[in-house]
């Protein structure tokens, strides 16, 4: 039986993709004014596939490697893929990795088009073709030319035949006792009808007045209006693409990135994920800080190894994971895709790294010109036998107050290494003792608390505030002035708006 799908392009810039849409769906996918002047995709595109006997719905990603985080939240809602790999180019860098992310979620039916056969030459084409079957050796591959239609109705065939046996797979039937899923990829507003959000549905039956909640944080809305593919409908099942127009959330309520989700989805905002990496054990470093992808939404974190393939991914940002769900792990420097894993518990307790961490003895960590409270809490009990040199760190951040210095500035003054330094503030972090709020800011819990309550008091008269204002207020430093207003920003108590950091509504309005 066909069911909704959806299939997803991929491939390195300028290998045709959205030019093999346009020839495939009559649509032009690039809507900005951006891509137009520049000949590149920049954000998601959408259009609906006529297969013969059936519509599925297609998502156009971009191919610039600045551009892969964008790439790997079209793919997360994608049912099959169509790798796009230009003949007289060949596989090149972004082709590699869209496979990786592809593997990663799981994702294995799909269809290989050769592009722009008409303008190369027959060895370039075989030796493409050869290139592009060492990459995906399973999948089907065809000839094709956006530009004069040769090939175009077998690529249909194929993609039908790549959908039926997506369809065959499982049983997909939409039960209407599931609860709903949909990650935002896009919000904006329409006149005179306010709230729209846009996403690929992953679960449940969504309809005209179902009740919802915006996700990490937790407004509540109601289905205006529904529409799948610009034509309005009272219902919208799994796997389409689907525009929801919200009652009950302003614009500012919402952004890219939330999970919008049935009242009874039981779904949480997690700082940690367990995890099985779906790669191998020695391609990563115990503690590496890794970008985390899941859905529309991504987060920094670290990998902290429990046993063989399972690792706790603890997060700097929450992510809204359920158990089974793919996420895609990307190395931070050198930017690099590492690849997948699925998630086994998404909200797990705080698991021990004891065994990962090098023990060191309380007379190595005591350096000359510790202060007498960094000494006294060394001496003292608790973290030590997890990581002997918490305590120590801890304090030192302490004693910084509210311009605490980097990882690399700790251990010069603690004379430990670097690594030690993290061990260190990864066990922090984990007991919510420090809270890590940039690349290398990192604030006991207590101090960045008081912070944010400053902050939010001097920005409640106005209903906003700059980092001049909160900078020049509390006698910090511009750095950590942004630090402080972004993380407010991620956790939802402010919404940036140009030079403002603006408190969000339900804030604004307490008492002070």
């Amino acid at each position: 039986m066909s069911q909704p799908l959806t299939v997803g392009t991929a491939g390195h810039i300028d290998h045709g993709k959205t030019a093999l849409v346009r020839a495939l769906t009559g649509r032009d996918t690039d809507r900005l004014a951006e891509e137009k002047r520049r000949g590149i995709s920049i954000e998601l595109g959408f259009a609906e596939l006529d297969l013969g006997d059936r519509r599925i719905s297609l998502i156009d990603v971009p191919g610039h490697e600045r551009f892969v985080r964008t790439m790997i939240a079209g793919a997360g809602g994608i049912d099959l893929f169509l790798m796009v790999v230009a003949a007289d180019d060949g596989v090149m860098p972004q082709t590699v990795e869209h496979a990786i992310v592809l593997k990663a979620l799981g994702l294995e039916a799909g269809v290989i088009a050769l592009t722009k056969c008409d303008s190369a030459e027959g060895d370039s084409i075989a030796k493409a073709a050869h290139e592009a079957k060492l990459l995906l050796p399973e999948v089907p591959l065809l000839e094709v030319s956006s530009r004069t239609g040769a090939g175009i109705e077998q690529l249909r065939r194929e993609l039908a035949a790549a959908a039926a046996r997506v369809d065959g797979q499982k049983d997909r039937t939409a039960d209407p006792e599931t609860p709903i899923v949909l990650h935002v990829d896009r919000v904006f507003t329409v006149a005179g009808h306010g709230t729209v959000v846009t996403g690929t549905l992953r679960s449940g039956i969504v309809s005209r007045g179902s009740r919802l909640v915006v996700l990490p944080r937790g407004e509540k809305a109601r289905v205006r209006a529904i529409q799948v593919h610009d034509r309005p409908c009272e219902h919208a099942e799994p796997h389409q693409r689907v525009a929801l127009n919200l009652a009950g959330v302003g614009r500012e309520q919402v952004e890219r990135g939330d999970v919008i989700a049935s009242l009874d989805a039981d779904l949480q905002a997690s700082y940690r994920l367990d995890v099985e990496l779906a790669f191998p054990t020695d391609q990563w470093a115990a503690h590496e800080r890794v970008q985390v992808h899941h859905g529309t939404r991504e987060a920094p974190g670290r990998m902290v190894p429990l046993h063989g393939a399972t690792v706790q991914l603890r997060l700097e940002a929450p992510l809204i994971a359920r158990r089974g769900d793919h996420v895609v792990l990307r190395r931070i420097a050198p930017a690099d895709t590492l690849g997948g894993a699925r998630v086994l518990d998404p909200l797990p307790p705080r698991r021990s790294a004891r065994a990962h961490v090098r023990p060191r003895a309380k007379a190595q960590v005591t350096r000359e010109g510790v202060s007498a409270v960094k000494q006294q809490a060394l001496e003292g009990p608790a973290p030590e036998a997890v990581n002997p040199a918490a305590p120590v760190v801890l304090a030192c951040l302490q004693a910084d107050g509210l311009a605490p210095r980097g990882s690399r500035a700790l251990g010069e003054a603690l004379q430990l290494s670097h690594t030690e330094v993290l061990a260190a503030l990864d066990c922090l972090v984990s007991r919510d003792e420090v809270v890590r709020i940039q690349r290398d800011v990192w604030f006991p819990t207590a101090q960045l608390r008081e912070l944010q309550e400053r902050a939010v008091l001097l920005a409640r008269p106005s209903g906003g505030i700059t980092v001049a204002d909160l900078r020049d207020a509390l006698g910090i430093t511009r750095k950590y002035a942004v630090a402080v207003l972004e993380h407010l920003g991620s956790s939802g108590v402010m919404i940036r708006r140009g030079e403002r950091h603006e408190l969000r509504r339900r804030i604004a309005g307490r008492s002070a």
